[in-house]
């Protein structure tokens, strides 16, 4: 079974504006001590988003597990550890014939029943939100609350990742509701290299 870190970062390309910027955030996160980060590009071509996750890759080595959103077969390409895959990308059957069984494989769910399916599929974590109200999609799925939370951690025993609206003020509620650990994109931006280390003192 595989363990998670408590804080689970992601960066999301449309937060930057410029290239150095996006790689200057995943430097300060990886020296405050996360060791887990997802690049995640919904409106790039593949080419920058291989460019992208190639820098991300020279910058970081070894030092952080990363995981290319949606994209297995840039995954491999860019010598990432795993991928993560929501309901509307390639299935995570379809994931794991790209990526192999040694990658990482992630689901993102949004309700009881898609955390159903996905702890039938060979998944190693699922993530399940939104939890709390999120800036950070155009057309959110409803929000879940911790409840939705709890229901999840009966439904599954993999690794669960609580996403959506998380922040330093809420975060140690969602880790009591049940999951093992947390996806933030937002709060982590001011200042990261600071809101990196408040999150993982929180978080323990």
């Amino acid at each position: 079974m595989l363990r998670l870190p408590r804080l689970y970062a992601i960066l999301d390309r449309s937060c930057f504006s410029q290239n150095e910027a996006l790689f200057s955030v995943a430097q300060d996160l990886a020296s405050s001590g996360v060791t887990l980060i997802q690049y995640r590009n919904k409106s790039g071509n593949a080419r920058q988003m291989l460019e992208d996750a190639r820098e991300l890759k020279r910058r970081l080595g070894n030092s952080v597990q990363l995981i290319m959103n949606d994209r297995a077969d840039l995954a491999i390409v860019a010598g990432f550890d795993g991928v993560h895959v929501g309901q509307e990308d390639l299935s995570p059957e379809g994931a794991r014939k790209v990526i192999g069984d040694k990658l990482w494989l992630g689901v993102s769910t949004h309700n009881p029943e898609q955390v159903m399916e996905a702890d039938k599929t060979t998944a190693d974590y699922i993530a399940v939100g939104p939890v709390f109200a999120t800036a950070s999609k155009t057309n959110p799925d409803p929000v879940i609350g911790l409840e939705g939370v709890r229901r999840a951690r009966v439904l599954t025993r993999k690794p669960l990742v609580a996403i959506g609206g998380i922040t330093r003020a809420n975060c140690l509620s969602v880790l009591e509701a049940g999951a093992d650990s947390v996806a933030v994109i937002s709060d982590l931006l001011p200042d990261p290299g600071k809101s990196a280390e408040a999150f993982l003192r929180i978080l323990g």
